[in-house]
């Protein structure tokens, strides 16, 4: 496994786009009423846990701030999981899709927890070079849509 380069390049982020990408396509066919509740709740949720990355990616010179925004981002992927289950319970979302949001949520969950378990992995000690190497990446986002 290479080492990353920029937060697009780690394999959770890539898994929480989906999440994110899926969310939206199935949010997009909710009632109208549930436009300022429900699905802007799971959508804002959903967004954020690759937001959230991105600041840890940002913050790898500060193990502890690194440590902070992957718990951020831990927890909006636990929020989502909630909304999955609040749209199965109104009958929004099917148990199937249900059930596929939710593998999907707790992959990148389980991914999560690895990244914290294994901070100092991803934080360097010389951290100019930490700080260069992600600026110069992040300017060259590979970007596969």
């Amino acid at each position: 496994m290479s080492y990353a380069q920029s937060f697009s390049d780690l394999e959770v982020y890539k898994r929480a786009r989906t999440l994110r990408r899926e969310v939206f396509a199935i949010s997009q066919r909710f009632p109208r009423e549930e436009s300022y509740s429900l699905t802007d709740q799971w959508r804002r949720a959903s967004r954020s846990i690759g937001a959230q990355l991105a600041e840890a990616w940002a913050k790898r010179r500060y193990p502890k701030h690194f440590l902070s925004k992957l718990s951020d981002a831990d927890g909006e992927n636990l929020e989502t999981q909630h909304w999955i289950i609040v749209a199965l319970d109104d009958g929004y979302i099917t148990r199937e899709e249900a059930q596929s949001l939710g593998r999907l949520s707790k992959e990148v969950g389980k991914m999560l927890g690895e990244m914290m378990n294994n901070a100092d992995s991803f934080c360097g000690t010389d951290s100019s070079n930490i700080l260069q190497e992600t600026a110069a990446a992040d300017l060259d986002l590979d970007l596969d849509f």
